[in-house]
């Protein structure tokens, strides 16, 4: 994360998402082990995913992550990370009595 922003990630389905923004995507997709990031069946045309292989060596895998860096970096320059909402008093009264109570095991759950 940079300011805020994802600039790579880790797959759960294998590899890895590298940001390259809208611009490059094409371009990308023209680099050995790549292959378009797709989300709920959608194409992210701002991300590109890296096989394994495609970042075995040192040199590979900064090249992408240095892509990923460069990009957030340059698109959020000057931005401020939004600050974190603090929990309303409502959403802590209505966390509160979702907890079950301290000391008693939960319904259906007997020792």
């Amino acid at each position: 994360m940079v300011n805020n922003a994802m600039c790579c990630s880790v797959s759960g389905r294998g590899g890895m998402l590298i940001r390259v923004g809208p611009d490059a995507h094409a371009r990308m997709l023209q680099e050995p082990h790549t292959s378009p990031m797709e989300m709920r069946g959608r194409i992210m045309t701002g991300f590109v995913r890296v096989a394994p292989d495609g970042y075995q060596i040192d040199t590979e895998l900064k090249k992408w992550v240095k892509r990923g860096l460069d990009f957030v970096a340059a698109n959020t320059a000057g931005r401020k990370a939004a600050p974190r909402k603090a929990a309303s008093a409502k959403t802590k009264v209505a966390a509160k009595a979702k907890a079950p109570p301290h000391g008693r095991a939960r319904k259906g759950l007997r020792r």
